[in-house]
């Protein structure tokens, strides 16, 4: 089993990362940390080009958490996947078997998250693993 988290550095997945490691570590399992990378297009220069960036935009972002999630004693393992984000996750939860999905949230109206297709809004509708949203501190 694992705890698999959705970390770009944004306000909310900066407060997940945080719940997702008291979760490993209260139940001893390892935290998937999960990059969805999805460049725009299929080929060509432009889109490797973005996929590039896309891809150490991930590393870097990713190796904060794993900064983090070390300090508290919680082992990770690290995934960059040319998918949208909910899709990343939802792969990465059933190849490692997790316990859950954690996600943050930047705090928009479920109204919103339904028209615009929020990622926490997908993966409470899609997953069939469960999901844990962290609200944004207010």
């Amino acid at each position: 089993m694992s705890v698999v988290l959705g970390y770009d550095e944004s306000p909310g997945a900066v407060r997940a990362l945080r719940v997702a490691i008291e979760v490993s570590a209260a139940f001893g399992e390892p935290l998937v940390l999960v990059y969805g990378a999805a460049a725009p297009g299929s080929v060509g220069e432009e889109y490797a080009a973005h996929r590039d960036a896309l891809h150490e935009a991930g590393r870097a972002a990713l190796g904060h958490a794993v900064e983090a999630a070390e300090e508290a004693g919680v082992r990770t393992t690290v995934e960059i996947i040319d998918a949208k984000p909910a899709e990343a996750l939802i792969n990465a939860a059933a190849r490692h078997a997790a316990r859950c999905i954690v996600v943050g949230s930047w705090g928009e109206s479920p109204l919103r998250g339904a028209l615009l297709g929020s990622t926490p809004h997908k993966l409470l509708h899609l997953s069939p693993t469960p999901v844990l949203c962290v609200p944004t501190e207010s």
